[in-house]
This record gives structure tokens, sequence and C-alpha cells, in this order.
């Protein structure tokens, strides 16, 4: 039995993209959740969705624990949860109805439901953390079981239902020393079975870790429900010592930094990157970026703290756009930010969005353009995606009449009105998905010519995959033309 059932609302399955790509790591917002009342001194267990067929296999969990309460805290750190998807707010949902079911209070928090408080509200939901949810959790819990002589209108960052009118406590504020809380519950979770798909799909184990929570940098798309425009960081010496723990306990071959910007205070990355190397830590590990901090050191640091991936958020190659986005950065900071990673044998990312209001023909052609010669090494490509608290969602928010959320990860629906119609952005995408593998493979080729003897499957397979390349770029380009002519 458990007093709390941690949970979280995101099924790997229920989204078809990155059930195909099966890269899932365990859902480390909720162990941190997991892991803070547990110190406190409460009995939690887990329901860990991500490998889960159905929401309703909740309910094996509730009558194995019998919980009285069931946490339902999302994953803020997976960027998925963050985006909204329907398929997983229906299933939230359903594993709110059950619980309620079985007599459970009902306490959620998420970008979700931060975003739509009513409509968990009126599934069932008791108590929605507002913003961080660690403190506002802990003292919900001592009020509500007694510990403490207090009561939920006396807890800050809450909302909830009383005599039905909605109740919003006042605001709670951050924590500043991340360094006080207790390492994610990670032995809650069935670990055996993250690696075994990352070993049987990938041939390597990757896990997550993060060194800081939230962002200070404004970019008008961005949606921030739980941190806003703030972060807090961990110290390089407490990071470096969990990268040791999880080193010698899971063995992982990668770690994947989930932080929404790594390395932002100056000098974080170079004291990181010592305190690794006294500790022999190292592992390689890959980590999201701004263009505009990559310089010379940092990236040196990088490279010799075992940083084999950087990925950065590009969006466009049209200064135009960039501006308009308030996103801070140059175009000509993309091009020397990749060129010194590559120098440094750090492979780059490139993540692109299509269809910022304004963004003609010349401005898409300018960003393929910026691609090309960039030479990365992957990309990520989406489209303008409006999410409430922005100033983009505001922008565009009239125009939003039959659908306000994606489905799914791969839905890619333009929600607002765009430029071209939403085939179109769907066809770019293919387009230049397709020019990418061309170059890639091209390039590899030519490798593979001067080398002959270092060939590899996956040099071959890249090879391979320029051909597919090179029909979506033929197709695609005449479908383009006549969808322009269409505007």
């Amino acid at each position: 039995m458990a007093e709390i059932l941690c949970t979280h609302s995101y099924f790997l399955r229920f989204d078809p993209k990155q059930w195909e790509t099966m890269q899932p790591y365990p859902p480390l917002g909720t162990l941190y959740a997991a892991g803070y009342v547990r110190q406190a001194g409460y009995s939690v267990a887990l329901f860990d969705s991500m490998f889960a067929e159905r929401p309703e296999e909740l309910k094996n969990a509730i009558r194995t624990h019998k919980p009285r309460f069931l946490v339902l805290f999302e994953d803020n750190f997976n960027y998925l949860s963050k985006m909204c998807l329907t398929r997983m707010r229906d299933a939230a949902f359903v594993m709110i109805s059950l619980a309620k079911q079985h007599g459970c209070t009902v306490i959620v928090s998420g970008s979700d439901a931060t975003d739509h408080t009513e409509d968990y509200l009126n599934h069932g939901v008791d108590y929605l953390l507002a913003g961080e949810g660690e403190h506002s959790l802990r003292a919900l819990l001592d009020a509500l079981t007694g510990r403490l002589p207090s009561s939920p209108e006396d807890i800050a960052g809450l909302v909830f239902r009383r005599d039905e009118n909605l109740v919003h406590t006042e605001p709670r504020g951050f924590i500043k020393d991340l360094d006080v809380l207790p390492k994610p519950a990670r032995d809650l979770v069935a670990m055996e079975r993250y690696e075994r798909a990352w070993r049987s799909r990938h041939g390597y184990y990757s896990m997550n870790m993060v060194t800081t929570r939230g962002c200070p940098f404004k970019c008008n798309w961005c949606a921030k429900p739980i941190y806003g425009n703030r972060y807090s960081s961990h110290s390089p010496g407490y990071v470096a010592q969990e990268l040791k723990e999880v080193k010698e306990r899971y063995h992982p071959d990668h770690i994947w930094f989930a932080d929404d910007i790594f390395g932002l205070k100056p000098g974080w990355v170079s004291q990181f990157s010592h305190r690794v190397s006294l500790l022999d830590a190292k592992t390689p590990f890959k980590i999201q970026a701004r263009v505009d901090l990559l310089d010379e050191d940092v990236v040196a640091s990088l490279k010799t703290a075992g940083c084999d991936m950087t990925w950065v958020g590009a969006e466009s190659g049209s200064q135009k756009i960039l501006d308009a986005m308030d996103k801070g950065t140059t175009v000509q900071q993309i091009h020397s930010a990749a060129e010194r990673l590559h120098r440094h044998g750090i492979k780059v990312g490139l993540f692109l969005q299509f269809g910022y209001p304004g963004e003609t023909r010349e401005d898409i052609d300018r960003t393929v353009r910026m691609v090309h010669a960039c030479v990365p090494d992957d990309i990520g490509i989406s489209v303008s995606y409006p999410l409430p608290g922005t100033r983009f969602y505001e922008r565009v928010k009239q125009q939003m009449i039959h659908k306000q959320n994606w489905t799914d990860s791969d839905d890619l629906d333009m929600m607002f009105q765009g430029t071209y119609a939403p085939e179109y952005y769907r066809v770019l995408h293919r387009v230049v998905h397709g020019r990418f593998r061309l170059q890639k493979g091209w390039t590899t080729l030519l490798s593979c010519l001067r080398h002959p003897y270092r060939t590899s499957r996956k040099h071959l397979q890249t090879i391979a995959s320029a051909v597919t390349g090179a029909i979506a770029v033929t197709t695609g380009s005449l479908r383009l033309r006549r969808l322009q002519q269409d505007i």
C-alpha cells in the first residue's frame, strides 16, 4: 500500500511518431515530485504511463496500492508534455475519472492543466498546483492529512473549487536553490524497460537529467505556464555528482540533459567540466542551447565534459522572422555556432519553425539555404504552434476557431491563417527533410569513397536514405509550386 500514487499522462503509444522513434525517457518532473514528498515521510508509489497501452491500466495500480491521493504530476522537462497534446489530455481525464471512482483525492500539476484549469476541475480534479509544484504539493498533503493545522485556502499556489466558486490562492515563489531537492525517485521506475527499448532499437542506452528549471529569454511563441521568464540552476558540483551516481548505478551509454537551455550561468559549463573530470563521471551527452551562448570557451568546455551533440533553436534563416519572434539571436550567430561546434567535434542539431506570421517564400528559402550552409547532423521541423500565455497566441487566437491544440507531436496543423494553406507546410516539411537526407547522404558517399575501409552499415543506411530524400524533394517541390499558385 502507498498513501500517494504519482503518475503522468504521457502515453508513448498515443504518439505514433514518437512510438516509431522509440527514444523514451522516464518522467523526471514526476520523479522529482515523488522524491520530494517521500523525503517528507509519505509512502509513494508510481504508475508510469510511458509504455502503458491505455489509461485504464491505472486501475491495477490503484487496486494494488490503495492510495488516498492520486498525484498526476506531468513531466515539465518533457517538451512533448509542454505541447499540451489532446490525446494525452483525454488520457488524463480517464485517469482522473478512474481515481475518483476509487475514492482518491486527485491533485494535478502541468502545463495543460494550467492552461485548461476549468476543464480539469470539471473532470474531477480536486486541486491544481499552480506554478512550480513540489512545495505546494507537500503543504497541501500536510493540510489534507492533518499533519499541520492549515486549510487549502491558506496554501499558496493552488486552484480549486469551493461552493461552485473558483479559488485561486496567492502565487507561490520558486525554489531558488535546486540543490536542496532530493534526487528524482528513479528507483520507482522499471528502468529495465527503458534500457531494453533503447538497446533494441538504437544499440545504446540513454538516460535523462536536468541542470536547470525555466528559461529567462522571451521568444514570443514559447509558452511558460510553470516557471515564467525565470530560471533556477543546480550547482556544477551537484550535477557532476548526480552524473557520477547515475553512471555507476545504471550504466547508461549516453545522457540527455533536458534543460530548456543548458549552461545559462556564465562560467557554469567550465566549472561543470572540471567537476566531471575530477569525479571521473564523463559520459557522452546531448543538450539544447542558444547560439548566442556558445562562445569558444563554452564549446571547448562542453567537448571536454563529454558533449557529443548540441541542439539549437535556429528557427529561421531570415533575420526578419527571428526579430518578429523576439528571438534575440542573429542568423550569423547560427552559422558561427554551427561552425564552432563542428570544429570541436560536436554534432549540431537545428530546430526549425515554419509558418510564423509574415513569413514569405523568400524567408523560407533563406532558412533552406541556412540549413545547407550549416551542414547540421540532424534537424527538427515544426510549424508555429500558438499556446496560451504567449504574445503569439494573443495575436492569432481569434483565428483559432476549430482547433486549439495538436492531437499528437506529428500533427503539425496550422491552426491560424498562415501565408499558405496547411497542406503547403506539410509538404514543405517533407521537402526540407528530403533535402537534408540528400545532402547528408551525398556527403557520406564521398567520405566512403575516400575511406572505403571505414564504411559501416550506418553509412550505407545514410546513403540509401538519400534516394528517398531525392524523391521527396522532386515530388514535393512540384507540389509546393502548385500550392503556391493557389493562394
